[in-house]
C-alpha cells in the first residue's frame, strides 16, 4: 500500500511532510495525497521520493507483504 509507507517511513525518520515536499519540490497537500492514497505519484516523483527517504523504490511504494505470498504460477 503507498501510502502506509511513506509515511511511516517519513514518520519514522522524523521527518515533516512540509520539510519532505520541499525536498523533493511538490507541494505539502500534494504529498498528503500520495500518503492518503488520493493521488498517485508519477514515476520521476516515486524515483525521488524513494531517494529523499533513502529506501528501495521496491520497499517504498509496494506491499511487500503481496509481493511475497500473492504470486501464483501462470500456467497454460
Amino acid at each position: 500500500m503507498i501510502a502506509n509507507n511513506i509515511k511511516k517511513m517519513r514518520q519514522s525518520k522524523h521527518i515533516t511532510q512540509a520539510e519532505m515536499a520541499n525536498q523533493i519540490g511538490i507541494g505539502r497537500t500534494a504529498l498528503s495525497k500520495i500518503e492518503n492514497g488520493v493521488y498517485y505519484p508519477s514515476a520521476t516523483t516515486m524515483k525521488k521520493i524513494s531517494d529523499y527517504l533513502n529506501e528501495p523504490l521496491g520497499d517504498v511504494f509496494f506491499n511487500s507483504d503481496v509481493l511475497r505470498n500473492d504470486t501464483k504460477e501462470f500456467s497454460e
